[in-house]
């Protein structure tokens, strides 16, 4: 008689990812992000652009400390989403495929974004 096999519970905590499926995973995750966000995004603008009420409370809604926490993760969102997306493209080409390469280009889009992101915070503040 043949012994059947049951399904095995994975424990995805437990897994180790490699950097670059963090990396795609973070792609993922930033663009729809960035895709749900937009609307708040339209309606500022929106506001903003009625009169100058609605101008002043948008700024007076951005001033708040929550907002701008979110705002510059909005900020790394993109820049991550732009950096990874670049990086996918040139992968696309045949443009460092190799294992190390992939590895040191995921690194690279990671640290990169984080740099950038934290000098155009940093700026605005």
């Amino acid at each position: 008689m043949l012994k059947q096999k049951r399904p095995v519970f994975l424990n995805l905590m437990q897994i180790r990812f490699p950097i670059t499926a963090i990396m795609s995973i973070a792609h993922r995750l930033t663009g729809v992000l960035l895709f749900l966000v937009l609307p708040f995004l339209i309606y500022a603008l929106e506001r903003s652009l009625q009169n100058e009420a609605g101008l002043a409370h948008i700024l007076e809604y951005l001033d708040s400390i929550p907002v701008k926490i979110i705002l510059a993760l909005l900020v790394w969102s993109l820049l991550h989403h732009l950096l990874a997306g670049i990086r996918y493209l040139l992968l696309d080409i045949d443009i460092g495929i190799e294992k190390q390469q992939a590895r040191s280009t995921a690194w690279l889009v990671i640290v990169l974004a984080l740099i950038i992101s934290a000098v155009m915070v940093g700026a605005s503040l």
